[in-house]
């Protein structure tokens, strides 16, 4: 397993992350020590949650990723110093006025449930979930600030943030001399590359943010589980759905190629082509059986040749 560091921060991270959202959901508490238990040995020092995960699911309350992951730290004896733990904060937990959003009120008392949660007295990155329209970025960034000034969090970073929202959070970091982003977070994979490639790439790039792409392999699809004739049940198969068009399929069947070329799967040419370009720190993968962590764990050390990558390029290109 390679490290790198995470952007301009102190942080040496893995090439691939391990998400959580899928514990308490997907992956029961036994199954999911099992996958940190596995991805550990195999390399991995860094591990993403969030607070909310996964309210979603029908009688999970959140917080739920946070306790198993917490519950695995003090039962591994992992010493804590080898781990780099991250998790976020802007979703709602709990009924109060002051129980969502980005305000100052909101993030302390946030970090300090993650916390006991996971049972660590710090985290590593602590990220902003989303951004928060109704609470001025000075306020956001000062109580983070002060959490990182108490040696709560180490260090901060965002996801799903607009270009310009991350520009103006980066410039008011300066201006205001508070801790500034280190990384973002965004929804990127080979069917849905607009969103960071537009303008959030060269954000990156100017400023040396490191990048931990969620959803890479597209809740499934660039595995190659889907097929036009045929998809298997998935709690993710509604949500894979907007991927089925003819361009799709047939990006599909050039990486089902290339991977029989490689004697590799279709999933790990998709985390090579990410791991391949030099902005991107660590996909996020969410494996949610032992199988799928060992099928995503054959794509560290991989790299794309260039014209294997020129070629995935143009088949899902987003230009005009």
């Amino acid at each position: 397993m390679e490290y790198r560091y995470l952007g301009r921060s102190g942080l040496k991270v893995s090439e691939l992350c391990l998400g959580t959202m899928q514990f308490g959901w997907t992956a029961d508490e036994a199954l999911s020590y099992q996958i940190l238990d596995a991805a550990y040995e195999a390399g991995i020092n860094f591990f993403d949650t969030a607070d909310i995960y996964s309210t979603w699911v029908d009688g999970n309350p959140g917080g739920v990723a946070e306790t198993i992951l917490g519950k695995w730290l003090k039962k591994s004896a992992i010493p804590r110093q080898k781990l780099v733990i991250a998790t976020k904060v802007r979703g709602r937990l709990g009924d109060g006025a002051n129980d969502e959003g980005l305000s100052r009120a909101h993030i302390i008392s946030a970090a300090e449930n993650s916390l006991h949660r996971l049972g660590t007295d710090y985290i590593d990155l602590y990220q902003t979930h989303w951004f928060d329209e109704n609470t001025p970025i000075e306020e956001t960034l000062s109580a983070l600030d002060a959490l990182i000034s108490q040696g709560k969090v180490r260090y901060i970073g965002c996801s799903n943030y607009p270009a310009w929202r991350l520009t103006e959070a980066l410039w008011v970091s300066r201006l205001e001399h508070l801790a500034g982003f280190v990384s973002l977070q965004p929804h990127y994979n080979l069917v849905h590359r607009a969103e960071f490639e537009r303008e959030l790439e060269v954000v990156c790039r100017r400023y040396g943010l490191g990048v931990i792409p969620y959803s890479p392999l597209a809740g499934g699809f660039l595995t190659g589980k889907y097929r036009q004739d045929a998809s298997p049940d998935s709690v993710r198969l509604e949500g894979a759905r907007r991927y089925f068009t003819e361009r799709n399929w047939e990006l599909l069947d050039k990486m089902a190629s290339l991977g029989q070329d490689r004697s590799r799967s279709v999933s790990q040419i998709a985390l090579a082509w990410m791991l391949s370009n030099p902005v991107i720190t660590s996909p996020i993968i969410g494996p949610h059986t032992i199988e799928q962590l060992q099928d995503n764990l054959g794509a560290a050390g991989l790299r794309l040749e260039a014209g294997e990558k020129h070629l995935l390029d143009e088949l899902s290109t987003w230009k005009d």
